[in-house]
């Protein structure tokens, strides 16, 4: 069993946490995090020590490897100590919001040679997958479209919105990603529209609540994403694949799958999950899996820092295309 720490014990990283401890190949020893009330409730709950200190978790030498879920600006540092001192990383997205930053961490990262990926969950959904595996498997011959819905239940908090990086950097980078993946080449050129029609304050803040995309391959292959912050019916997440010989979609998921006849309303059904947290319960768990595997096994990540500088650069090309009001070419 790889012995594990995990950085942070904000939401996110008690997701991690509980997933560590309940993972059959990994043992929870260390949650930390600087508030220590957070990191000390946490570990109570899951049965493990707690430091206030992430540095000292990473430094213990019973530790293999290291699960960052610390706020984005510690990411780099945070992954380049575990790294240096060999533990293996998964580190939540993105690495870095500047895109030279972000490349200058991933220099470091492949020269230190040790297992690094970048958490992209959505790729770990089982609907997801299955998408991926039937694209592999030819079923909807060439891919010509990719269609990807994403909206929210409600916009976060204003003061997270001031350290997000803005939607493009933090919502949509999920879907750049997936974008990639399923449309099986990377983007050249990228145009973008936002506007704020769900909260005037966010747009007092320099971003966007609802946002459409459009991705073009060297190849010719298109990827429209649309995005909003708020979903009045619940977290919105869709897929469509449309290729030479088929099309393929993923559905909506519900608490469950009863449908309702009446005399008043026709196949009514429950209202669909309503946290991202409650959508991509199984996907984390599954990213987690799978990095643990590439740990015992040597294999390679399956997502790597390479995919998280990709993503950014198209969030980096849709802020240009916006500001320039046309198609801008990604670096």
């Amino acid at each position: 069993m790889l012995k594990v720490a995990v950085l942070g014990a904000g939401r996110i990283g008690q997701i991690h946490a509980a997933n560590v401890a309940a993972n059959a190949r990994a043992e929870l020893i260390v949650v930390a995090d600087p508030v220590e009330a957070a990191a000390s409730s946490t570990a109570l709950k899951l049965n493990c020590e707690y430091s206030t200190d992430p540095y000292e978790a990473i430094g213990r030498s019973d530790i293999d490897a290291v699960v960052i879920g610390t706020p984005t600006d510690t990411h780099v540092p945070l992954t380049l100590a575990a790294l240096a001192v060999g533990k293996a990383v998964l580190c939540e997205k993105p690495l870095d919001l500047d895109q030279s930053k972000a490349n200058a961490a991933i220099v470091e990262i492949e020269k230190s040679g040790k297992p690094f990926m970048l958490a992209f969950n959505r790729r770990f959904d089982p609907s997801a997958s299955e998408i991926k595996r039937a694209i592999e498997a030819g079923e909807v011959g060439d891919v010509r479209q990719v269609v990807i819905t994403s909206r929210d239940p409600s916009p976060p908090p204003a003061d997270y919105i001031q350290r997000s990086g803005g939607i493009f950097r933090d919502m949509l980078i999920h879907d750049f990603d997936m974008a990639r993946w399923l449309l099986g080449e990377d983007p050249v050129e990228v145009f973008a529209v936002g506007n704020c029609l769900v909260d005037a304050n966010i747009s007092s803040l320099g971003d966007f609540d609802t946002t459409m995309v459009i991705l073009r391959t060297a190849s010719g292959k298109q990827c429209h994403i649309n995005t909003c912050r708020h979903a009045s019916y619940g977290h919105d997440q869709r897929i469509e694949v449309f290729g030479s010989a088929g099309m393929l979609q993923n559905g909506h998921i519900r608490p469950h799958t009863v449908h309702r006849f009446t005399d008043g309303t026709t196949d009514a059904q429950a209202p669909l999950l309503h946290f991202f947290l409650e959508r991509y319960k199984q996907a984390y768990e599954l990213e987690l899996d799978a990095f643990l595997r590439s740990v015992e096994s040597g294999t390679d990540m399956p997502v790597n820092a390479n995919d998280g500088r990709k993503a950014l650069a198209l969030a980096e090309a849709a802020l240009r295309s916006i500001e320039t009001r046309a198609g801008v070419a990604v670096d």
